[in-house]
């Protein structure tokens, strides 16, 4: 892995080029969600009419990996590259899900952090997941962590974070050969701690940062501090990816922070609920008068397609777009697929 800062905003939000596997991806970047290695709606074939090389990092947590295949069996395979075909593909391991694996602050103990799966609540050791990361061998991986939501007390900060920078030296000590590491970086909602474990993180041998924890109960008016509080202390010629942040406004607060890499359900969730993003694509200066509430929903940005107002729609979803979905379908056509609950309409809205 190769990062490469390219400009400098004044608040500290820059752009850069990650050089990742045999992709060239272009940052701030957002990474596709995934169940399993494979984006929830859209077939391995149809991934190749997503824009690249912005669609190529995939994210995958190694912890949907326990039920089915064994870790033994996908080793022996090739890992996730082989297993489903994807050569083109970089895949980033991180502990978290935010939709299915999500860290359950109050089992995790000093042996390994717990967290709520499909298979139930399981407690993670640093040796395990070190044996799922060797077994999946993905491109760019974070190392376990301690999360916990913004409501715990000092102590419970300190603790995660303690336990948090010892199973970051347990990993690096029984890491494999392949594979950039990201240091894990918490601290719930405490500054002082946030700084402490970004400066401890910042000493070791990691070719990035994952900043962890947020997403977890903490505002969008405390996160700027909690964020800044973290980037400040590490190092500027390394990237930085955030877990957690869903809604453009939040990316956005995380792109002025300085984070290069995100993760996000937002667009997981829009798919499921029948709704398409309309961002204006010739870049002209948005004023007060394009954000005024339509006759099909408050926020304009995105419209629901469910809506009866759109059944004799014929026009594509966003004029003068280039995507697949656009240009092959109407409005008119995604309302009857969703109506009908038919699959076809999640596929082409996630390939918008």
């Amino acid at each position: 892995m190769k990062f490469v800062v390219k400009a400098w905003s004044n608040g500290g939000a820059r752009a850069g080029i990650l050089h990742l596997g045999t992709s060239t991806i272009d940052t701030p970047s957002l990474l596709l969600s995934t169940r399993k290695g494979l984006p929830h709606f859209i077939s391995p074939d149809l991934l190749s009419c997503l824009p690249a090389p912005e669609s190529r990092l995939l994210h995958v947590s190694p912890l949907h990996f326990l039920e089915g295949l064994s870790m033994k069996t996908i080793s022996k395979i090739g890992g996730l590259h082989q297993l489903l075909g994807l050569h083109d593909h970089c895949f980033v391991a991180v502990p978290r899900d935010s939709i299915q694996c999500l860290p359950e602050a109050n089992s995790t103990n000093k042996i390994g952090a717990s967290f709520e799966t499909p298979c139930g609540r399981l407690l993670i050791k640093p040796v395990e997941y070190m044996e799922m990361i060797s077994s999946t061998r993905p491109e760019l991986w974070a190392t376990l962590a301690d999360e916990v939501p913004a409501w715990v007390s000092d102590k419970r900060n300190k603790t995660s974070v303690d336990r948090t920078i010892k199973w970051l030296d347990e990993c690096i000590s029984i890491s494999p050969a392949s594979g950039a590491v990201f240091g894990a970086i918490v601290g719930g909602s405490s500054l002082e701690e946030r700084r402490r474990c970004a400066q401890e993180v910042a000493t070791r041998n990691v070719s990035g940062y994952w900043v962890g924890g947020l997403g977890l109960g903490e505002s969008m008016d405390e996160r700027p501090a909690l964020l800044n509080a973290v980037i400040e202390a590490l190092p500027e010629e390394k990237p930085r990816l955030i877990c957690g942040l869903g809604l453009p406004e939040e990316i956005l607060q995380g792109i002025a922070a300085g984070v290069d890499i995100f993760e996000s359900t937002y667009i997981y969730h829009l798919t499921l609920g029948g709704f398409a993003l309309t961002f204006p694509l010739d870049r002209t200066q948005i004023n007060a008068s394009n954000l005024v509430p339509s006759d099909v929903g408050s926020d304009p940005r995105k419209i629901n397609l469910r809506a009866t107002v759109f059944r004799k729609d014929t026009t594509s979803i966003v004029e003068g777009c280039t995507c697949y979905t656009c240009r092959n379908h109407t409005r008119a056509y995604i309302n009857h697929l969703l109506n009908v609950h038919e699959m076809l309409a999640q596929i082409l809205l996630e390939m918008l």
